[in-house]
């Protein structure tokens, strides 16, 4: 429903994670009888969860431990990872940068050029880890260095940037015709963020497997702050999910709606399954592990961007080790460990037997949900507070 916003303009009310809540249904089921795994191209997980591409949440290290516990972590392959040779050091700066120099500081460390090599090294580095292997780059980089990543053993492409559309005009130079390449590509590409129907649509048009669905939610972006661009993420979701319905009735192809960014808890997880997601993709969780290479802090894709920036370097702290975020056990009541043991008892709690039908859940606006009878919490600062 349009909603008046001035006299020469409507809009649409957007909802996130917090304005809506998953309905109990008629049924329950045994947690155990639930089950999540996610079926992308020809890999199978058994964690419907991407680790996403950034240089504080993943390193080979990390991407082949997420790996072992039934996710796909993707590497950024305009990260630190593949400017140095050895990059540790300079993970160690970062964390030890006071606030008011982080920004200046991160530009400058990033000037280094992206190797080539490094690119392939890091890549066959994971493939050596037994891990499925997947990494990220921005469009504007995809001709020069996919390349490199796939000769390292590349199973799955990720391109992504802040906006990614289907239809990128620009009059300085020949933009990548994403249908084109990705139709003589020799693995499956993901492609995103995007936050609408229609672009969504346009993107599984190019022959993608998956669509990332998320502009601004994540917890070090600015970029809804700084351009002021953004939907919030269940209604985004929602409409990528719509769009998926329409592609499949033209084509009969499946294409993937994954989640990007906002999660902070099971709940959150949960939520985008119920709106429509097949799977999430995460960042600050990962970069709050005791493993992470942010060492307690994490920044996004555009924090040193050269000329306008659009993220931050936040402090995450260590909440726990990879395992106990993702499949726990959990030692807190805040929801932000064991993500996806919450996400299976959530399906059971509602009568879901798989990630399909759990996308057909009854979800209602509920603004009230994070403060209803959770005083004495939120004044202590405990569990939902």
């Amino acid at each position: 429903m349009e909603i008046d916003i001035g006299i020469g303009k409507s809009g649409r009310q957007g909802y996130g994670f917090d304005d809506i809540a998953i309905v109990p249904s008629r049924r329950t089921r045994d947690p155990d009888d639930v089950d999540i795994s996610w079926q992308l191209d020809a890999f199978k997980f058994p964690l419907p969860m991407m680790g996403s591409a950034m240089d504080s949440a993943i390193s080979p290290a990390t991407a082949i431990e997420i790996g072992r516990l039934g996710g796909l972590g993707v590497l950024n392959l305009e990260g630190l990872w593949t400017r140095y040779e050895d990059p540790e050091p300079y993970f160690e700066e970062i964390a030890e940068l006071p606030p008011d120099k982080a920004t200046l500081r991160m530009q400058e460390v990033y000037l280094e050029p992206v190797k080539p090599e490094l690119i392939a090294r890091r890549v066959a580095e994971i493939k050596a880890g037994g891990a499925i292997t997947a990494a990220s780059l921005t469009p504007q980089r995809v001709r020069s260095w996919a390349g490199p990543a796939l000769e390292g053993g590349l199973d799955v492409l990720v391109i992504q940037g802040t906006v990614v559309s289907a239809e990128h005009v620009s009059s300085r130079e020949e933009p990548l015709d994403l249908k084109q390449y990705i139709s003589g590509c020799e693995v499956p590409v993901i492609v995103g963020g995007c936050a609408s129907y229609s672009t969504a649509l346009h993107l599984m048009r190019t022959g993608a497997v998956g669509v990332l669905v998320g502009v601004g939610p994540g917890a070090a972006c600015t970029t809804r702050g700084v351009l002021g661009v953004g939907v919030p993420q269940a209604t985004a979701i929602a409409d990528a999910a719509g769009a998926r319905i329409r592609y499949l009735d033209e084509t009969g192809r499946y294409v993937h709606v994954i989640a990007d960014g906002g999660m902070r808890t099971g709940g959150d997880v949960a939520k985008a399954i119920a709106c429509g997601a097949d799977a999430v993709m995460v960042g600050s969780p990962l970069a709050s592990a005791s493993e992470a290479p942010g060492r307690g802090f994490h920044w996004g894709m555009a924090t040193f961007h050269p000329t306008l920036p659009r993220g931050a370097r936040v402090e995450v702290g260590n909440r726990g080790t990879l395992k106990e975020i993702l499949i726990g056990p959990a030692h807190e009541n805040d929801g932000k460990l064991n993500l996806f043991g919450a996400l299976q008892v959530s399906m059971a709690t509602t009568g879901f037997s798989d990630v399909k039908e759990f996308q057909k859940a009854e979800v209602m606006i509920a603004p009230s949900l994070q403060t209803e009878g959770k005083s004495l919490q939120r004044s202590q600062k405990i569990g939902m507070g």
